[in-house]
């Protein structure tokens, strides 16, 4: 099994692609709210982060809230970035998007 690392400037590159990228008429309130979500769960995970000590313990529910969170967006950036991609990625078609892994 082979896994895909993808770096900070390739995921820079991705979402300056997706912010230009013209929205149809009938996504942009969905859009615009998905929008505001994402920043939302961006803006408090990196606050999270910054107060959390090395080692820090958390309870248990939390640490599973954590799990299930980072699995659901993880499938959505995959599909979202499969999506967007597919049709520009002609030739490549041996890579594994169900492989690809975001960060670490």
């Amino acid at each position: 099994m082979k896994n895909y690392i993808l770096s900070e400037k390739q995921l820079s590159k991705v979402v300056e692609q997706i912010e230009t990228q013209p929205q149809t008429s009938g996504d942009k309130e969905g859009s615009y709210m998905a929008k505001q979500q994402l920043f939302t769960i961006a803006t408090m995970a990196y606050k999270m982060w910054e107060m959390m000590e090395d080692g820090q313990q958390l309870e248990d529910w939390m640490e599973s809230k954590i799990a299930q969170s980072e699995s659901s967006i993880i499938a959505v950036v995959k599909s979202f970035m499969y999506d967007d991609v597919k049709d520009k990625m002609k030739g490549m078609d041996t890579l594994d998007y169900d492989e690809l892994i975001i960060g670490k």
